[in-house]
Protein backbone atom coordinates (compact mmCIF):
# COMPACT_ATOMS: atom_id res chain seq x y z
CA UNK A 1 0.00 0.00 0.00
CA UNK A 2 1.44 3.40 -1.04
CA UNK A 3 1.04 5.81 2.02
CA UNK A 4 1.62 9.59 1.96
CA UNK A 5 2.30 10.26 5.86
CA UNK A 6 1.23 13.98 6.61
CA UNK A 7 3.90 15.41 8.99
CA UNK A 8 6.79 14.41 10.44
CA UNK A 9 6.69 15.16 14.38
CA UNK A 10 7.78 12.64 17.07
CA UNK A 11 4.12 10.77 16.45
CA UNK A 12 5.22 10.92 12.75
CA UNK A 13 8.69 9.78 13.04
CA UNK A 14 7.51 6.78 14.44
CA UNK A 15 4.68 5.69 12.13
CA UNK A 16 6.88 6.00 9.31
CA UNK A 17 9.30 3.59 10.75
CA UNK A 18 6.89 0.97 11.79
CA UNK A 19 5.14 1.10 8.28
CA UNK A 20 7.92 1.23 6.82
CA UNK A 21 10.21 -1.68 8.73
CA UNK A 22 7.01 -3.82 8.24
CA UNK A 23 7.85 -4.12 4.45
CA UNK A 24 4.27 -3.71 3.31
CA UNK A 25 4.52 -0.07 2.57
CA UNK A 26 5.53 2.57 0.57
CA UNK A 27 5.89 5.70 2.98
CA UNK A 28 5.90 8.56 1.86
CA UNK A 29 6.46 11.72 4.76
CA UNK A 30 5.16 15.15 3.51
CA UNK A 31 6.40 17.92 5.97
CA UNK A 32 6.92 21.52 5.41
CA UNK A 33 10.02 20.86 7.56
CA UNK A 34 13.25 20.15 5.88
CA UNK A 35 15.01 19.87 9.41
CA UNK A 36 12.14 17.49 10.70
CA UNK A 37 12.22 15.01 7.59
CA UNK A 38 16.12 14.86 8.31
CA UNK A 39 15.79 12.95 11.33
CA UNK A 40 14.01 10.13 8.84
CA UNK A 41 17.57 9.10 7.95
CA UNK A 42 17.68 6.80 4.68
CA UNK A 43 15.05 4.40 3.38
CA UNK A 44 11.89 6.41 3.85
CA UNK A 45 10.87 8.59 1.26
CA UNK A 46 10.82 12.14 1.79
CA UNK A 47 8.89 15.17 0.47
CA UNK A 48 9.28 18.86 2.46
CA UNK A 49 6.24 21.36 0.66
CA UNK A 50 3.71 23.08 2.58
CA UNK A 51 1.24 21.38 4.64
CA UNK A 52 -1.35 23.89 4.67
CA UNK A 53 -1.60 25.08 1.01
CA UNK A 54 -4.29 23.00 -0.49
CA UNK A 55 -2.79 23.23 -4.08
CA UNK A 56 0.53 22.03 -2.93
CA UNK A 57 -0.98 19.50 -0.23
CA UNK A 58 -2.87 17.98 -3.19
CA UNK A 59 -0.47 17.43 -5.41
CA UNK A 60 1.86 15.63 -2.59
CA UNK A 61 -1.24 13.24 -2.21
CA UNK A 62 -1.70 12.02 -5.31
CA UNK A 63 -0.99 8.67 -6.41
CA UNK A 64 -1.12 7.17 -2.68
CA UNK A 65 -3.74 4.66 -1.67
CA UNK A 66 -3.86 5.90 1.91
CA UNK A 67 -3.29 9.18 3.41
CA UNK A 68 -2.09 9.49 7.47
CA UNK A 69 -2.85 12.60 8.60
CA UNK A 70 -0.23 13.28 11.70
CA UNK A 71 -0.72 17.40 11.37
CA UNK A 72 -1.86 19.62 13.94
CA UNK A 73 -5.69 18.96 14.71
CA UNK A 74 -6.60 22.38 12.68
CA UNK A 75 -4.97 21.21 9.53
CA UNK A 76 -7.48 17.65 9.87
CA UNK A 77 -10.80 19.12 7.52
CA UNK A 78 -8.21 20.56 5.04
CA UNK A 79 -6.40 17.13 4.35
CA UNK A 80 -9.68 15.01 4.22
CA UNK A 81 -10.72 17.21 2.05
CA UNK A 82 -7.69 16.93 -0.49
CA UNK A 83 -7.65 13.31 0.21
CA UNK A 84 -11.15 12.62 -1.33
CA UNK A 85 -10.38 15.17 -4.12
CA UNK A 86 -7.93 11.99 -5.44
CA UNK A 87 -9.84 9.58 -3.73
CA UNK A 88 -7.10 8.63 -1.34
CA UNK A 89 -8.42 6.41 1.74
CA UNK A 90 -8.40 9.02 4.93
CA UNK A 91 -6.77 8.02 8.65
CA UNK A 92 -6.10 10.86 11.47
CA UNK A 93 -5.13 11.26 14.83
CA UNK A 94 -7.55 13.86 15.54
CA UNK A 95 -9.45 14.66 18.85
CA UNK A 96 -10.94 17.77 17.54
CA UNK A 97 -14.76 17.13 17.32
CA UNK A 98 -15.35 19.47 14.98
CA UNK A 99 -13.44 18.44 12.76
CA UNK A 100 -14.86 14.84 13.00
CA UNK A 101 -18.42 15.77 12.48
CA UNK A 102 -16.77 17.68 9.22
CA UNK A 103 -14.81 14.09 7.92
CA UNK A 104 -17.76 12.78 9.09
CA UNK A 105 -19.82 14.93 6.03
CA UNK A 106 -17.18 14.64 3.90
CA UNK A 107 -17.50 10.53 3.89
CA UNK A 108 -20.96 10.62 3.03
CA UNK A 109 -21.39 8.99 -0.65
CA UNK A 110 -17.34 8.77 -0.83
CA UNK A 111 -15.60 5.48 -2.80
CA UNK A 112 -12.90 5.91 -0.40
CA UNK A 113 -12.76 5.49 3.46
CA UNK A 114 -12.81 8.29 6.14
CA UNK A 115 -11.44 7.19 9.59
CA UNK A 116 -10.33 9.85 11.57
CA UNK A 117 -9.43 9.90 15.49
CA UNK A 118 -7.02 6.65 15.12
CA UNK A 119 -4.89 7.32 18.30
CA UNK A 120 -4.72 6.91 21.83
CA UNK A 121 -8.18 9.00 23.20
CA UNK A 122 -10.10 8.97 21.03
CA UNK A 123 -8.67 5.68 19.13
CA UNK A 124 -7.67 2.82 21.33
CA UNK A 125 -9.91 3.46 24.36
CA UNK A 126 -13.03 3.45 22.36
CA UNK A 127 -12.27 0.07 20.85
CA UNK A 128 -11.90 -1.21 24.66
CA UNK A 129 -15.03 0.83 25.86
CA UNK A 130 -17.20 -0.75 22.92
CA UNK A 131 -15.60 -4.42 23.38
CA UNK A 132 -16.45 -4.23 26.85
CA UNK A 133 -20.19 -2.88 26.37
CA UNK A 134 -20.93 -6.18 23.97
CA UNK A 135 -20.90 -8.44 27.39
CA UNK A 136 -24.24 -7.00 28.97
CA UNK A 137 -27.57 -7.61 28.10
CA UNK A 138 -28.57 -3.59 29.69
CA UNK A 139 -25.85 -1.21 30.09
CA UNK A 140 -25.85 1.04 32.94
CA UNK A 141 -22.30 2.98 33.10
CA UNK A 142 -19.29 3.16 31.36
CA UNK A 143 -16.26 5.31 32.25
CA UNK A 144 -13.26 5.57 30.30
CA UNK A 145 -9.97 7.48 32.06
CA UNK A 146 -6.97 8.05 30.00
CA UNK A 147 -3.59 9.65 30.89
CA UNK A 148 -0.24 10.34 29.18
CA UNK A 149 1.92 11.27 32.22
CA UNK A 150 6.06 12.05 33.20
CA UNK A 151 6.87 8.99 34.91
CA UNK A 152 8.82 11.51 37.54
CA UNK A 153 6.93 14.67 37.95
CA UNK A 154 8.84 17.56 39.53
CA UNK A 155 6.93 20.84 38.71
CA UNK A 156 3.97 22.34 40.08
CA UNK A 157 2.06 21.31 37.43
CA UNK A 158 2.78 17.43 37.86
CA UNK A 159 3.28 17.60 34.19
CA UNK A 160 5.81 17.52 31.26
CA UNK A 161 5.15 17.75 27.65
CA UNK A 162 4.66 14.19 26.39
CA UNK A 163 2.80 15.28 23.22
CA UNK A 164 1.26 18.20 21.13
CA UNK A 165 0.94 21.39 22.73
CA UNK A 166 -2.13 22.44 20.20
CA UNK A 167 -4.09 19.10 21.39
CA UNK A 168 -3.26 19.97 25.12
CA UNK A 169 -4.76 23.12 25.17
CA UNK A 170 -7.82 22.10 22.89
CA UNK A 171 -8.68 19.60 24.88
CA UNK A 172 -8.91 21.56 27.82
CA UNK A 173 -10.28 24.19 25.72
CA UNK A 174 -14.00 23.04 24.14
CA UNK A 175 -16.99 21.54 25.47
CA UNK A 176 -16.84 17.41 26.67
CA UNK A 177 -19.70 15.57 24.89
CA UNK A 178 -20.96 12.92 27.71
CA UNK A 179 -24.19 11.05 28.09
CA UNK A 180 -26.39 11.64 31.09
CA UNK A 181 -29.69 10.07 32.25
CA UNK A 182 -29.81 8.22 28.79
CA UNK A 183 -29.51 12.13 26.86
CA UNK A 184 -25.99 13.29 24.83
CA UNK A 185 -25.23 16.46 26.28
CA UNK A 186 -21.95 19.01 26.58
CA UNK A 187 -20.37 19.34 29.63
CA UNK A 188 -17.93 22.08 30.43
CA UNK A 189 -13.98 20.94 30.34
CA UNK A 190 -11.82 20.88 33.35
CA UNK A 191 -14.87 20.52 35.69
CA UNK A 192 -16.08 16.99 37.04
CA UNK A 193 -13.03 16.50 39.30
CA UNK A 194 -12.62 12.95 40.48
CA UNK A 195 -9.66 10.76 42.52
CA UNK A 196 -8.82 7.23 42.16
CA UNK A 197 -5.74 4.80 42.98
CA UNK A 198 -3.88 2.64 40.80
CA UNK A 199 -0.89 0.22 41.50
CA UNK A 200 -0.85 2.92 45.12
CA UNK A 201 -0.89 5.93 43.00
CA UNK A 202 -2.99 8.82 43.52
CA UNK A 203 -4.42 10.08 40.24
CA UNK A 204 -7.26 13.08 39.37
CA UNK A 205 -9.37 13.03 36.34
CA UNK A 206 -11.53 15.41 35.14
CA UNK A 207 -13.50 16.58 31.94
CA UNK A 208 -11.51 17.02 28.84
CA UNK A 209 -12.56 17.30 25.07
CA UNK A 210 -13.18 14.50 21.99
CA UNK A 211 -11.51 11.71 23.83
CA UNK A 212 -15.45 9.31 23.57
CA UNK A 213 -14.34 9.85 19.68
CA UNK A 214 -17.75 8.76 17.89
CA UNK A 215 -19.18 6.90 21.11
CA UNK A 216 -21.97 9.08 22.19
CA UNK A 217 -23.76 8.59 19.21
CA UNK A 218 -23.17 4.86 18.70
CA UNK A 219 -24.57 4.25 22.32
CA UNK A 220 -27.26 6.80 22.82
CA UNK A 221 -30.62 5.14 24.05
CA UNK A 222 -28.49 1.90 24.97
CA UNK A 223 -26.35 3.50 28.25
CA UNK A 224 -27.72 5.52 30.75
CA UNK A 225 -24.45 7.47 31.34
CA UNK A 226 -21.03 7.48 29.25
CA UNK A 227 -18.29 9.87 29.83
CA UNK A 228 -14.53 10.50 29.09
CA UNK A 229 -12.38 12.26 31.48
CA UNK A 230 -7.99 12.81 31.17
CA UNK A 231 -5.75 11.54 34.17
CA UNK A 232 -3.17 13.47 35.84
CA UNK A 233 -1.68 13.64 39.40
CA UNK A 234 -3.24 15.31 42.17
CA UNK A 235 -3.02 19.56 42.02
CA UNK A 236 -2.67 19.63 38.08
CA UNK A 237 -6.33 20.53 37.54
CA UNK A 238 -6.89 23.61 39.84
CA UNK A 239 -3.43 24.96 38.54
CA UNK A 240 -4.83 24.20 34.73
CA UNK A 241 -8.33 25.96 35.66
CA UNK A 242 -6.32 29.55 37.08
CA UNK A 243 -4.08 29.63 33.81
CA UNK A 244 -7.17 29.22 31.45
CA UNK A 245 -10.25 30.90 33.60
CA UNK A 246 -8.59 33.25 36.12
CA UNK A 247 -5.68 34.94 34.18
CA UNK A 248 -7.92 34.71 31.28
CA UNK A 249 -5.35 32.25 29.41
CA UNK A 250 -8.17 30.86 27.44
CA UNK A 251 -9.09 33.86 25.02
CA UNK A 252 -4.86 34.26 24.90
CA UNK A 253 -4.13 30.52 23.68
CA UNK A 254 -0.84 31.25 21.80
CA UNK A 255 0.35 33.19 24.92
CA UNK A 256 -0.28 29.84 26.60
CA UNK A 257 1.00 27.97 24.64
CA UNK A 258 4.24 29.51 24.42
CA UNK A 259 4.65 29.67 28.44
CA UNK A 260 3.93 26.22 28.42
CA UNK A 261 6.96 25.69 25.70
CA UNK A 262 9.22 27.87 27.54
CA UNK A 263 8.87 26.83 31.03
CA UNK A 264 7.43 23.05 31.15
CA UNK A 265 10.07 20.39 29.89
CA UNK A 266 9.37 17.63 27.65
CA UNK A 267 10.08 13.88 28.18
CA UNK A 268 10.44 10.89 27.10
CA UNK A 269 10.35 9.21 30.07
CA UNK A 270 6.44 8.45 30.40
CA UNK A 271 3.93 6.04 31.45
CA UNK A 272 0.35 5.88 29.65
CA UNK A 273 -2.55 5.28 31.62
CA UNK A 274 -5.75 3.64 30.15
CA UNK A 275 -8.75 2.56 32.82
CA UNK A 276 -12.40 1.62 31.27
CA UNK A 277 -14.87 0.61 33.68
CA UNK A 278 -18.11 -0.28 32.01
CA UNK A 279 -21.30 -1.86 34.20
CA UNK A 280 -24.85 -3.01 33.63
CA UNK A 281 -27.42 -6.17 34.00
CA UNK A 282 -25.92 -9.40 32.60
CA UNK A 283 -27.92 -12.99 33.24
CA UNK A 284 -30.04 -10.71 35.90
CA UNK A 285 -27.11 -9.65 37.95
CA UNK A 286 -25.54 -6.43 38.06
CA UNK A 287 -22.09 -6.57 36.73
CA UNK A 288 -18.74 -4.41 36.25
CA UNK A 289 -15.95 -4.94 33.92
CA UNK A 290 -12.20 -3.35 34.04
CA UNK A 291 -9.98 -3.29 31.56
CA UNK A 292 -6.79 -1.39 33.54
CA UNK A 293 -3.03 -1.12 31.86
CA UNK A 294 -0.25 1.07 32.05
CA UNK A 295 2.36 1.04 29.03
CA UNK A 296 6.14 2.52 29.63
CA UNK A 297 8.26 4.32 27.58
CA UNK A 298 10.89 1.76 25.63
CA UNK A 299 14.34 3.15 26.57
CA UNK A 300 16.50 1.28 24.73
CA UNK A 301 19.86 3.95 23.87
CA UNK A 302 19.74 2.56 20.26
CA UNK A 303 15.53 3.77 19.76
CA UNK A 304 13.79 5.31 22.32
CA UNK A 305 10.70 5.89 22.34
CA UNK A 306 8.00 7.65 24.49
CA UNK A 307 5.04 5.65 25.84
CA UNK A 308 2.61 8.58 23.87
CA UNK A 309 5.01 7.96 20.52
CA UNK A 310 4.12 4.03 21.04
CA UNK A 311 0.60 3.84 22.16
CA UNK A 312 -0.37 6.38 19.38
CA UNK A 313 1.68 5.38 16.88
CA UNK A 314 0.64 1.69 16.99
CA UNK A 315 -3.21 2.78 17.20
CA UNK A 316 -3.24 4.60 13.89
CA UNK A 317 -0.99 1.80 12.03
CA UNK A 318 -2.91 -1.30 13.62
CA UNK A 319 -6.17 0.16 12.23
CA UNK A 320 -4.77 1.14 8.85
CA UNK A 321 -3.21 -3.00 9.08
CA UNK A 322 -6.35 -4.18 9.30
CA UNK A 323 -8.36 -2.40 6.54
CA UNK A 324 -5.05 -2.89 4.40
CA UNK A 325 -6.37 -6.98 4.99
CA UNK A 326 -9.94 -6.06 4.59
CA UNK A 327 -10.61 -6.43 8.20
CA UNK A 328 -12.97 -2.95 7.89
CA UNK A 329 -15.11 -1.31 5.41
CA UNK A 330 -13.70 0.04 2.62
CA UNK A 331 -15.89 3.06 1.97
CA UNK A 332 -17.89 5.57 3.56
CA UNK A 333 -16.98 6.66 7.61
CA UNK A 334 -15.02 4.61 10.04
CA UNK A 335 -15.80 4.46 13.51
CA UNK A 336 -13.45 3.20 16.49
CA UNK A 337 -15.87 1.14 17.42
CA UNK A 338 -16.09 -0.97 14.34
CA UNK A 339 -12.67 -2.24 15.08
CA UNK A 340 -12.74 -5.76 17.48
CA UNK A 341 -10.48 -5.62 20.15
CA UNK A 342 -9.41 -8.96 19.57
CA UNK A 343 -8.53 -8.52 16.23
CA UNK A 344 -6.71 -4.77 17.30
CA UNK A 345 -4.25 -6.48 20.01
CA UNK A 346 -3.79 -9.51 17.77
CA UNK A 347 -2.16 -6.95 15.37
CA UNK A 348 1.66 -6.74 14.72
CA UNK A 349 1.41 -2.95 15.52
CA UNK A 350 -1.67 -3.72 18.12
CA UNK A 351 0.42 -5.80 20.02
CA UNK A 352 2.41 -2.78 21.65
CA UNK A 353 -0.77 -2.74 23.83
CA UNK A 354 -0.63 -6.41 24.93
CA UNK A 355 2.51 -6.55 25.70
CA UNK A 356 1.80 -3.67 28.32
CA UNK A 357 1.63 -4.30 31.58
CA UNK A 358 -1.91 -5.21 33.25
CA UNK A 359 -2.53 -3.21 36.54
CA UNK A 360 -2.94 -5.61 39.43
CA UNK A 361 -4.48 -3.81 41.85
CA UNK A 362 -7.36 -1.14 41.63
CA UNK A 363 -8.90 1.04 44.71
Amino acid sequence: MRVALLGAGHIGQTIARLLNDSGDYQVTVVDKSEAALAKLGAGITTLCTDTGDPRQLLAALRGHDAVINALPYHLAILAATQAREVDCHYFDLTEDVAATRAIKQLADGASSAFMPQCGLAPGFVGIVAHHLTQQFETLHDVKMRVGALPAFPTNALKYNLTWSVDGLINEYCHPCEAIRDGRCLEMLPLEGLEHFSLDGVEYEAFNTSGGLGTLCETLQGRVRSLDYKSVRYPGHRDLMKMLLEELQLKDEQDTLKTLLRKAVPSTMQDVVLVFVTVSGLRGGHLVQEVFARKIFADRREDAPLSAIQITTAAGVCAVVDLFREGALPQAGFIRQEQVALPDFLSNRFGRAYQQSRHVESIA
